[in-house]
């Protein structure tokens, strides 16, 4: 057996104390002096000290009764009380094959909003407008086919019908009010986005008062724009507020790759509220025009009749005895064949309309888009050199149009 000197006992014992002394220390056994502090009379037990902690006043989140924040909470509640009211609609079209047979196909697909009990459904006009039939399949996986009740293509909104089975009680989105909207305001959005059915994306405001051009030319003015993500299949959903009212339709994104890049678009509820009704009323909605034959200038035009302006819409025709020739509008006198057809040239140029200045056919469009047959609405032309205001009263455009 080894022995060892009593230097090398005294050294080994007192490392061995420090290591006790350590390790107790490590687990909470020793209670190190503080300078000045008093700790007592703050221990909750006796026995146990803690030093202050600077987190100490924190009160940790109960996990077990508040689990969610806020604003998840906020999203959890509007995803709950109306994912319901969406609606996935599903489209077939007919195509002809080799044997010039008429031959049923899958269409499109997208989104809907169930705005009454009975069964109608508010949608983007795109989402159904080269269908066949319309199916309408809701939350609980039953489909119903739909029918077309109206649309309005330069709104780019239709109004959908199913019949619900006696008994049943459907979900209702209601309608919200997209006058006050602010940028930085929180929005939902639920649709059914490549085929997944009431998905739900969360964003802000980005933007308001975004004029946007159609597929078909027109412009759709006041669109709202949103981060909240938007893929093909979100089209026709609801766009909504913190409260669960609709505030937008869900219509268009902007992007180079074909997803969402965080560029949004959303009709006003506004303007839908001011269709809806003669959506399901009439199947259309009825606007006024003007009855007489207009062309939008052009440089060459503007060049050969020595134009005073650039911009505008020239007077081309007027209908005999109609109401524009009754409220002081001259026609052209001077045929000139432009093309295929023949124009007018000496005619007013009517440069303002109902307060909008115009220059293009898209800005007669939207300055009369809210207007109504047999309304009166000012306007501003130009004869010559001199500017002439007088007031107008609308024809039906289809009557317009149609002649």
């Amino acid at each position: 057996m080894k022995l060892y000197s009593r230097g090398q006992v005294i050294f080994f014992s007192i490392v061995s104390a420090c290591i006790v002394i350590m390790g107790a220390a490590a687990f909470g056994y020793v209670r190190l002096p503080a300078k000045s502090v008093d700790v007592a009379a703050e221990s909750p037990s006796p026995g146990f000290e803690q030093e202050p902690s600077p987190v100490s006043a924190v009160t940790p989140l109960d996990t077990a009764l508040q689990p969610y924040t806020e604003d998840e909470r906020e999203n959890i509640t509007v995803y709950e009380r109306l994912n319901s009211a969406v609606v996935n609609i599903t489209t077939e079209t007919v195509a002809i094959n080799w044997f010039l047979e008429a031959v049923p196909q899958d269409g499109g697909s997208g989104s809907g909003s169930i705005i009454d009990p009975r069964g109608y459904v508010l949608t983007n006009n795109h989402v159904i407008a080269k269908a066949n039939k319309v199916f309408i399949n809701l939350a609980d996986g039953s489909q119903y086919e739909g029918s077309v009740i109206g649309v309005d293509p330069e709104n780019d909104i239709a109004a959908l019908k199913f019949t619900p089975p006696k008994g049943m009680e459907l979900s209702v989105i209601p309608f919200g009010d997209s006058g006050n909207l602010k940028v930085g305001q929180k929005v939902l959005a639920i649709g059914n986005p490549f085929a997944l059915e009431r998905t739900l994306t969360v964003g802000i405001v980005s933007g308001l008062g975004r004029p946007i051009k159609t597929s078909n030319q027109r412009v759709i003015r006041d669109m709202i724009q949103t981060d909240a993500s938007i893929n093909p299949g979100n089209s026709g959903g609801p766009l909504l507020d913190t409260q669960g009212r609709m505030i937008g339709i869900n219509t268009m994104i902007y992007s180079p790759s074909g997803g969402s890049v965080g560029i949004g678009f959303a009709i006003p509820v506004n303007t839908a509220k001011r269709v809806v009704s003669e959506l399901i009323q009439y199947g259309k909605v009825r606007r006024g025009w003007i009855d007489a034959s207009v062309v939008q200038l052009f440089p060459s035009l503007v060049k050969y009749a020595q134009l005073p302006v650039s911009t505008g819409l020239l007077v081309s025709r007027t209908k005999q005895g109609g109401l524009a020739e009754r409220a002081g509008i001259r026609a052209g006198t001077e045929p000139v064949r432009y093309g295929s057809s023949v124009i007018y040239l000496g005619g007013d140029i009517i440069t303002n309309v109902d307060g909008v200045k115009i220059e293009t056919l898209v800005d007669l469009y939207s300055a009369l888009e809210d207007n109504k047959p047999a309304d009166r609405v000012p306007m501003e032309i130009l004869r010559g050199n001199k500017v002439i205001k007088l007031e107008i009263r609308l024809v039906d455009r289809e009557e317009v149009m149609s002649q």
